[in-house]
């Protein structure tokens, strides 16, 4: 099934091309699901159809979602206070019914993030349009499989499980108790369900459009959004450049619109949707936006090792950072793991299997390119004979 998760800044009309493009798709006799993450219903506004966290069936071949954050949410601690139940009793503490129970922090991208793995293993569709929220709370949401599986991992490691048997001997030992078993099932269930998430994500059939209209506001979020993508290992298939006026407008205005588009061209494949005049509502408002299709492009950007050592001695990893400046750059190596901080963005990734047998002999951002040198450990690599 391919993926597109569209985003942009708060403002620039991300959930209008977003129910343009599936009912496009749908349109051409493509089995659409479009999902949105709004609490209120402009999806439904858009398309003219009420949305909810039922599906609703727009028209044969489109599908509507909503998702209910706060039904998600209660569902899950009512299954965590069953699990737990034991040690509940065990503190004397009371349970939390569910009338009085109301989304924490987090809890609505959790529930998107669920939404959108179970929407690409159902297999009843064969498009999922992802209505994302605003451009940096999106950037947060695509990165939050990876980070919790990391945390699960390094709180609860799973070669501690095997040790089931000598808990109560480790729990004396230590003079506290050591985690049960649920808490061990938990964290694995947790751990595959954030896998399954992280799945669909990196599949190269999943592309991020970028949705911003021309501008010096909007020429900042997408560098700023190009960069934090990167970041990730991606970068927008397309960049929608919404409301584009035309020419008799004042001139002021246009020119202005016409400079970020010659920019944007310069690095992106741009597709240029018209200002109507009125805020689109409706199918025939929607079609009329010419909105891009869905293409058969990629958003996911490698990062390769490139082989050095006869000439200089060193490996390379080669890391497009885009738009990413010297001076806010910076580069922590930590077991195996690297952080790569650029300007406000940081991400921690593992490192390659043959650089962990390296040291880092240097960096340096070369046409949007960071290309950091790893030369061999002598103590760790293999020795020819």
């Amino acid at each position: 099934m391919r993926t597109i998760l569209i985003t942009g800044p708060g403002g620039s009309g991300r959930t209008t091309v977003a129910a343009a493009t599936a009912l496009a798709a749908a349109r051409e006799g493509t089995r659409t699901l479009v999902l949105s993450a709004d609490r209120t219903d402009t999806l439904g506004t858009v398309l003219g159809a009420t949305t909810g966290p039922t599906p609703t069936q727009v028209t044969p071949t489109l599908t509507a979602w909503r998702p209910d954050a706060a039904a998600g949410f209660r569902d899950d601690l009512a299954g965590f206070q069953d699990r737990a139940s034991h040690v509940l009793d065990l503190l004397g503490a009371s349970r939390l019914d569910p009338e009085e129970v109301t989304p924490l922090p987090g809890a609505e991208e959790l529930t998107l993030l669920r939404a959108l793995r179970d929407a690409a293993l159902s297999e009843r569709h064969e498009l999922l349009v992802v209505d994302l929220p605003p451009t940096p709370q999106a950037l947060a949401l695509l990165s939050l499989p990876e980070e919790l599986r990391r945390y699960l991992r390094r709180l609860l490691p799973a070669e501690r499980q095997a040790a089931s048997g000598l808990r109560p001997v480790l729990g004396r030992l230590a003079g506290v108790p050591m985690p049960s078993e649920w808490l061990y099932d938990t964290a694995a269930r947790w751990d595959t369900e954030l896998g399954a998430v992280q799945a669909v994500l990196a599949d190269r059939q999943a592309v991020v459009r970028l949705v911003a209209e021309p501008g010096p506001a909007g020429t900042d979020a997408v560098r700023a959004a190009s960069l934090a993508l990167a970041l990730r290992g991606l970068r927008p298939d397309i960049l929608v450049a919404n409301r584009v006026v035309p020419e008799d407008w004042p001139a002021g205005f246009v020119a202005q619109q016409r400079k970020a588009l010659d920019e944007w061209q310069e690095s992106y494949d741009v597709h240029a949707v018209p200002r109507l005049g009125h805020d689109p509502r409706g199918s025939d408002d929607l079609g009329a936006l010419t909105v891009p299709e869905v293409n058969h492009t990629t958003s996911t950007v490698g990062w390769p090792v490139v082989d050095h050592l006869a000439d200089d001695g060193v490996l390379v990893w080669h890391i497009p950072l885009p738009g990413a400046v010297r001076d806010e750059l910076d580069l922590i190596r930590r077991g195996d793991e690297l952080v790569v901080s650029a300007g406000q963005f940081r991400r921690i990734v593992p490192l390659p299997s043959a650089l962990r047998r390296c040291t880092v002999a240097g960096a340096a951002l070369r046409e949007g390119e960071l290309r950091i040198r790893f030369a061999p450990d002598p103590d760790l690599w293999p020795r020819t004979p």
